[in-house]
């Protein structure tokens, strides 16, 4: 069992406050992520997790095992809590083979020899770098080379996997495969995962569930990646996640504007005086003619599968995109300067 208990932990560096009272259930076997911009202390949070860092406040347990206090100044040493470590660079031995690298850490452990033979073997065939037990690092991809640094987290069978910014080093078509195969191996092996990134597309493939930082360190959400996508709490929850277009509208008596336009989306009941409207690219529906808000496309880029559109309604910006297919359909493969309308799918709401 690897459930995560955090109670009230803070962490600083001199003045400078990295985490304020921050609480957070991790569930066993789960896939959970921190997402959130640079400097919000997803890896610093990361670190207190593995034992590299102290709590200046507050409590964690991992599995039901109080692991540090601040209060009674319990802090148990990374060895001790069960967890494997995966940094960004992927900090393999360039003298030691593969069998070698993996192995490290049974042998500082001095598991059995025949015994941490078999946990290594084991380790590497689950990240399917068998036929490779003999190779150097400078005989790898940077892929097989992460793959590496997996196995050698899991070779001591933790129940807690913490992985940072794992990816970041790799191309893009070997983040894409190495993603799927991260969530792969936690449904395989049913080790419970944290995972700290400021990539949404990675949060977004692999997350059960994953809690969005904002720059002073504080959770704004925590949810399925579905509901923080469909259902944001806040307008920095829906910021953050995809792309997103926000117009400036006034509410009066049910009804919204913009600039004198109507709206073509009804507010929240109650909701009235000046707000914000934030959708995305794909919640508007494009026409030449028609209802909706009136617009004039100030960009036009053709991308080949689609056509990309900033649009200016009322002086304020709006992206949108067409698939290329459609757009010759509907004979809206539109130029620079062209008049549009737009409607919309759905949009959310922000006083």
């Amino acid at each position: 069992m690897a459930e995560i208990l955090l109670e009230s932990i803070s962490k600083s560096f001199g003045d400078h406050t990295v985490l304020r009272d921050l609480s957070l259930t991790v569930r066993d076997g789960e896939c959970f992520t921190l997402i959130g911009p640079s400097g919000c202390g997803k890896t610093v949070l990361l670190r207190i997790m593995a034992g590299f860092e102290t709590l200046d406040a507050g409590r964690m347990s991992i599995g039901g095992e109080v692991v540090a206090d601040a209060q009674s100044g319990t802090a148990l040493p990374p060895e001790q809590r069960s967890l494997g470590v995966v940094f960004q660079d992927y900090a393999v031995w360039p003298h030691m083979t593969v069998r070698e690298n993996v192995g490290y850490p049974l042998k500082i452990a001095r598991r059995n020899p025949a015994e941490a033979a078999a946990l290594v073997q084991k380790s590497i065939d689950d990240v399917n770098l068998s036929g490779m037990e003999d190779r150097l690092p400078s005989q790898l991809s940077g892929g097989q080379q992460q793959r590496v640094a997996l196995a050698r987290a899991l070779v001591a069978q933790p129940s807690l996997l913490l992985l940072d910014e794992p990816l970041n080093n790799l191309d893009a078509n070997l983040r894409e495969e190495m993603r799927f195969e991260i969530k792969a191996l936690q449904k395989n092996l049913g080790v419970t995962i944290l995972y700290v990134t400021h990539d949404q597309e990675i949060a977004l493939a692999i997350s059960d569930r994953m809690a969005l930082l904002d720059e002073q360190g504080a959770i704004r959400q925590v949810g399925t990646p579905e509901e923080l996508f469909s259902a944001p709490a806040d307008e920095y929850v829906f910021s953050f996640l995809g792309m997103s277009n926000f117009l400036r509208a006034r509410v009066d008596g049910g009804l919204a504007d913009i600039e004198g336009q109507g709206f073509p989306l009804s507010p929240p009941a109650g909701l009235t005086g000046a707000a914000r409207v934030g959708f995305r690219p794909s919640d508007v529906i494009l026409r030449r003619s028609g209802e909706g808000l009136r617009a004039t496309v100030h960009r036009a880029s053709f991308l080949g599968a689609f056509t990309d559109y900033q649009l200016d309604v009322c002086g304020q910006r709006v992206r949108t995109a067409v698939d290329t297919h459609e757009a010759l359909a509907r004979d809206l493969l539109l130029a620079e300067g062209d008049d549009c309308v737009i409607s919309l799918r759905g949009a959310h709401w922000f006083i």
